[in-house]
């Protein structure tokens, strides 16, 4: 497939990277408001949701137009396109492709002003990789779905408002992947409990949720009762599949090289270093690899077709990506790499890659572990047996 930019597409990459010029110069960024002001400027653009129905405040662009705001954002170092990103990339898209229209106008104008965050609750203490199985209950009564049950590595919790929870509503089904419901509740309900979990670095962007006796309204249902697999399936598969993401990996790459030659290793810069050298390249040829996936994605999309389990690979590029990047990185420090926080020992990295080393489980296992990606390619794609 030719993937050169038309007259059109050309002229909006001039328009981003104009806009990008105008409103992240330094000048900007030392404004105290300079966030406030940058979500009302891509707002009005219409940016925020460049991709989703005009009729719901979305931009209602193509496809490709979507791919080249992304990339230009990344490229730049730019702050996210809303601060909802739970809701823009997983909740959004599913409310657009399964939600009733009383649920769009609900929920799609305010994920597109940032009014307020979303999180996702899938896995459980015994349903983390094996998601079908999760036991998260919720019973049918009048008008109301009565949810009890938890969920576990919740990302966001303790700040976001809303959740999209995966339940059972069918326990004696023949596939496990059946008898799954997709509500929509608020996390102020009565009976909703969050217990926040202190990662290695001392943050805790994940918690327990706990729901007791929690009343949803019927209304709240995502698709079709029993049928919230379809939906939990298109939710990954919009995570897995931006093209955007290799514009972010390579910056970071950059960053490491960067680090690489301004850092002494035996007595010369590591970058001349043979085996920082070796391993720096194989990264750099595994992000080309995720580059050229990307546009096999994006010819899909583009003839109208849905992707669905070949987004995995990416998926699993991008585990080995946070650990090996971050390790060669942590090489390249030696001993300064065990702080974590600024201080005259850290660099001048001040200890971005050793708090971002304590954080990589949420990188490889958030959305799928290794594990899960590799037996999805061998089982859906390659054809291989389970046995």
């Amino acid at each position: 497939m030719d993937f050169k930019l038309t007259s059109e597409e050309e002229a909006f990459r001039d328009e981003v990277r104009a806009f990008i010029k105008e409103n992240l110069s330094e000048e900007a960024r030392k404004d105290p408001n300079f966030m406030a002001t940058w979500l009302k400027n891509v707002r009005e653009k219409r940016w925020v949701g460049f991709n989703w129905p005009e009729e719901y405040g979305g931009g209602g662009g193509g496809i490709m137009e979507q791919v080249i705001l992304k990339e230009e954002m990344s490229k730049a170092g730019a702050p996210p396109l809303g601060t909802s990103m739970m809701g823009l990339q997983w909740v959004g898209p599913a409310i657009i492709e399964y939600g009733t229209e009383e649920q769009k106008k609900q929920f799609l104008p305010d994920i597109l002003d940032s009014k307020y965050q979303w999180c996702t609750g899938y896995s459980e203490p015994g349903s983390g990789s094996d998601l079908a199985s999760l036991q998260c209950r919720a019973v049918r009564d009048g008008d109301e779905y009565v949810v009890n049950g938890q969920k576990i590595w919740t990302s966001g919790a303790a700040y976001s408002k809303w959740i999209i929870l995966l339940t059972r509503t069918d326990f004696d089904t023949e596939d496990k992947h059946d008898g799954i419901t997709c509500l929509l509740v608020e996390m102020d309900s009565p009976g909703v409990e969050v217990r926040p979990i202190k990662n290695m670095a001392g943050s805790s962007h994940f918690a327990e949720v706990f729901f007791e006796d929690v009343r949803v309204p019927v209304k709240n249902l995502l698709g079709d009762e029993s049928k919230g697999w379809a939906v939990t399936v298109s939710a990954l598969a919009h995570e897995r599949s931006g093209i955007s993401e290799v514009a972010g990996l390579v910056s970071q790459l950059a960053q490491v090289v960067g680090l690489a030659k301004r850092t002494q290793k035996n007595g010369r810069p590591a970058s001349e270093d043979p085996g920082i050298r070796q391993r720096l390249a194989k990264a750099d040829a595994v992000i080309e690899g995720m580059r050229l996936n990307g546009q096999r994605f994006l010819t899909k999309q583009l003839k109208g077709e849905k992707l669905s389990s070949e987004t995995s690979i990416n998926k699993l590029h991008r585990a080995f990506l946070a650990i090996e990047m971050g390790e060669i990185a942590l090489e390249i420090q030696g001993s300064t790499s065990q702080y974590t926080e600024s201080t005259d020992g850290a660099g001048d990295d001040l200890g971005r890659w050793t708090s971002g080393a304590l954080g990589w489980p949420a990188v490889v296992i958030g959305g799928g572990t290794p594990n899960i990606q590799r037996n999805i390619i061998a089982e859906r794609i390659l054809g291989l047996p389970k046995d």
